[in-house]
C-alpha cells in the first residue's frame, strides 16, 4: 500500500492551514503550497496521489495546474475547490482532468469524504494492476 499524500494548493493561508490540520489529524501526509508554481516545484521531488486545488490562484490558475499534474501523475486524483461556479468553468475542470468540484465555503466533512473516496479508488487501481496475468 502506498503512503497517502495530499497536496493542498490555495493562496489563502488560513484555508491551507485548516485543511492541512484536518487531513493530518485523519492520518494523511499533507503538504501545502500557496501558488501553482510552488506546487509544481514540490511535485518535482515528492509524488502525491490526491490534490485539492483552488482554481483562482495568482499566476497560473488551478485548471492549468491540474493539466500539469495529470501529465506528470496520470493516476492522481485532483479535486477542484472554487470560490464560485459557472457551467463553463465546470466544463473546463472536467476537461482538465479534475475528479470532483467543490464550492467554497465547503464542509471539511465533504472534503474528508472526497479524500477517502479518492484513496479507495487508488487502492482499487493498485490492487487490480498488481494481480498476475492469467
Amino acid at each position: 500500500m502506498f503512503e497517502k499524500r495530499i497536496l493542498i494548493v490555495d493562496d489563502e493561508t488560513q484555508i491551507c492551514s485548516m485543511y492541512s490540520q484536518r487531513f493530518s489529524r485523519a492520518g494523511y501526509d499533507v503538504t501545502t503550497a500557496s501558488s501553482a508554481e510552488d506546487a509544481l516545484e514540490i511535485i518535482q521531488n515528492t509524488p502525491f496521489q490526491v490534490f485539492f486545488l483552488d482554481l483562482d490562484l495568482p499566476g497560473m490558475n488551478g485548471i492549468e495546474l491540474c493539466r500539469h499534474i495529470r501529465n506528470q501523475y496520470p493516476m492522481s486524483i485532483p479535486i477542484a475547490v472554487a470560490g464560485y461556479a459557472s457551467n463553463s468553468e465546470l466544463t473546463d475542470c472536467r476537461n482538465a482532468g479534475f475528479e470532483d468540484y467543490f464550492i467554497k465555503p465547503v464542509s471539511l466533512t465533504d472534503l474528508m469524504d472526497a479524500a477517502e473516496h479518492a484513496f479507495a479508488k487508488l487502492a482499487r487501481w493498485e490492487k487490480n494492476n498488481s494481480l498476475p496475468n492469467k
